[in-house]
């Protein structure tokens, strides 16, 4: 027969198992719970239709409000010795019209730095399903290929265009454009 302190300790054992393991089945959920509505970047499908590019990747962020589309364009830069350098080539290459064909510039582009990548951004007013909005059109290069993002949201907000920068230059980002263009 075992002894009434075994007994005890035994039980005492179970029962802290057990706790442990609602623990860590509440760490799962709430893992699972902020990954969908918690604050930061968040992966979503490419929502655009199909066309000569591959897919890119897209990311929302509910706290700033912003969405932010990237993708290359292999061999696709113009001059590859000088890269983006014109405001009407961002108009052509950037993949704005998949956002409103109609879209319309609000003032003259200017010459951007994404980690170690040059290009010109160029600030743009959309009218979509959810009504007139402002985007940010990336496109640098690197060699003869391109590296197009779009931003939307109120990137006329100097911190909120910097906070979107930023995520551009992130590892999560980086890592997806350096495996695309070593993966060819």
């Amino acid at each position: 027969m075992l002894k009434r302190r075994t007994v005890i300790q035994a039980s005492l054992a179970g029962g802290l198992v057990a706790g442990l393991a609602g623990f860590s089945q509440i760490g799962h959920w709430y893992k699972a719970w902020m990954a969908e509505f918690g604050p930061g970047w968040k992966s979503m499908p490419w929502p655009f239709p199909r066309d000569a590019w591959p897919d890119g990747q897209a990311w929302r962020n509910r706290g700033l409000e912003l969405e932010v589309y990237v993708r290359p364009k292999l061999g696709f830069c113009g001059n590859c010795d000088t890269g983006v350098v014109e405001d009407a080539e961002v108009d052509r290459v950037a993949d704005i019209d998949l956002l409103d064909p109609q879209f319309v510039p609000v003032q003259a582009g200017n010459r951007v730095r994404i980690t170690d990548l040059f290009g010109r951004a160029r600030l743009y007013r959309l009218k979509t399903r959810d009504g007139e909005r402002l985007a940010e059109a990336i496109a640098v290069s690197y060699k003869c290929d391109l590296i197009v993002a779009i931003v939307v949201g109120p990137v006329d907000d100097a911190e909120t265009r910097k906070a979107a920068h930023r995520f551009l230059e992130s590892n999560t980002v980086q890592v997806r454009i350096n495996q695309t263009l070593e993966g060819r």
